[in-house]
């Protein structure tokens, strides 16, 4: 996941921090009016500009936009909707919380509202989209603003000076063999780029894709923990292996950022990351624009890898204003929306990955005709509900849709990255990993059994 999008999501009921934010006070109330917490991404900024002259003025409707920092925005919507105090009527969440706070019942189902909104075209939002931002009874409850799969950056000119081509489905065999070719073939260039930096959203959001195609899993169906199982580790130790041998320097502490820092400056000659990478790739001002290649997330035994997040409306069970809200929520994720920010804003800045209509229409592939298919591609491939190559307990392919995993995954990322900076054995690390699962695992277990 994208480290603006990513980095710590926290679902525990926090004390709101003090910063204010952009947002200031959430404003006034009445029929006509509606609250909306938000995160202050620049696509979701680039919304609240546009709003009063196009949304208010054909509907009348007034937003009030609160608009604070990732961890602050959730830690807020996490005691805001937990309380169901009503004080907000929309929030930004993305597909991790929307099944968890569904089941709570801190969201409402959205299926009455699109029945009755058919220019909304629910069905133009690509499949795993839906089926990772419903709920466990089959209905919708969040709409995504834009989404994102992951895969795999190259240099093209890189490869063929080393006489190398992409296979069009590479394997992670395949990938270690090129990295450690082209290792090393310009002056301070590496093979390849992974994610080394703690946190569940940073090098699990990688990691835990490799550890699917490798045939692992944190859970079982039955709530059995794997994190030591044969296949989880022999993941985390190629994972290792690989950026240790022909990774970037100082990958203990690369994150997203740092890894397409590196692929811009010339430091890597590849990168599996997040789909969204490619617009910064092809941005006018890159010096790698039309220089990288795109292919799908490598494999081991799935026959696709790679992971699916969105930032994406829900809207409070005790809104009062649901009405109004949703009138809301259909025009930021609807088709008009994009054109009109592809059309005052530009092209590059439309908040993509959701619609199929987005990778039909030519004005958007004519400035994202490089990565368009490829990114589309990569969303429609991802399974949500069947990841790996073994059912399991929970929806999420880089995630386990447990309020549990935040907490979980970042402890045990603390293990990966002293593994990947030499300190400690992976075996080791798995082990203690296992233990911190198993407690997870423990208290499932027991709900399932009744005791």
């Amino acid at each position: 996941m994208r480290r603006t999008r990513a980095v710590g999501m926290v679902l525990a009921v926090l004390a709101t921090s003090s910063c204010a934010g952009w947002g200031g006070s959430v404003g006034g109330g009445g029929p006509d009016s509606i609250n909306v917490l938000m995160v202050n991404n620049q696509q979701m900024v680039d919304l609240q500009r546009l709003t009063a002259d196009n949304f208010t003025r054909e509907t009348g409707i007034t937003v009030n936009f609160t608009v604070l920092p990732e961890n602050d925005v959730r830690d807020k919507i996490s005691q805001e909707f937990s309380s169901q105090a009503g004080q907000y009527d929309v929030a930004t969440l993305s597909n991790f919380e929307i099944p968890i706070y569904a089941r709570s019942g801190w969201i409402a189902p959205m299926d009455e509202f699109i029945a009755n909104d058919p220019g909304f075209d629910q069905g133009d939002i690509l499949a795993p989209m839906v089926t990772s931002l419903s709920g466990d009874d089959g209905q919708v409850y969040g709409q995504p603003f834009y989404g994102e799969s992951s895969f795999l950056m190259y240099r093209r000119d890189v490869l063929e000076q080393a006489g190398l081509v992409m296979p069009e489905k590479p394997t992670w065999q395949e990938v270690a063999e090129i990295a450690a070719r082209v290792d090393g073939i310009q002056p301070g260039m590496a093979g390849i780029c992974l994610r080394g930096q703690p946190g569940w959203g940073q090098v699990f959001a990688p990691l835990t894709t490799v550890v699917n195609t490798f045939g692992g899993t944190w859970f079982t169906s039955a709530w059995e923990a794997q994190v030591n199982a044969p296949e989880f580790e022999e993941a985390v130790q190629f994972y290792v292996d690989l950026v240790r041998e022909h990774g970037e320097t100082g990958a203990p502490q690369a994150g997203f950022t740092e890894c397409l820092n590196n692929l811009i400056q010339g430091n890597v000659a590849m990168w599996y990351d997040a789909t969204s990478a490619a617009g910064s790739l092809e941005a006018a001002d890159s010096p790698v624009r039309g220089m990288i290649g795109y292919a799908p997330a490598p494999v081991v035994e799935t026959d696709s890898a790679g992971w699916l997040y969105a930032w994406s409306w829900g809207i409070q069970a005790a809104s009062e204003r649901k009405d109004a809200a949703w009138q809301f929520v259909s025009w930021a994720s609807g088709k008009e929306y994009e054109q009109l920010v592809g059309e005052q804003i530009g092209w590059s800045s439309v908040p993509a990955g959701k619609r199929a209509s987005t990778y039909e229409n030519p004005q958007y592939l004519a400035e994202a005709g490089a990565f368009a298919e490829q990114t589309r591609a990569a969303i429609e491939s991802a399974d949500p509900r069947n990841p790996g190559v073994q059912p399991r307990p929970a929806i999420g392919i880089q995630f386990v849709g447990i309020p549990e995993f935040p907490d979980l995954g970042t402890q045990v990322s603390q293990q990966i990255s002293s593994a990947i900076a030499g300190q400690v054995s992976v075996p080791d690390a798995l082990d203690r990993g296992q233990q911190l699962a198993d407690d997870v695992a423990e208290r499932y277990r027991s709900r399932e059994s009744g005791s």
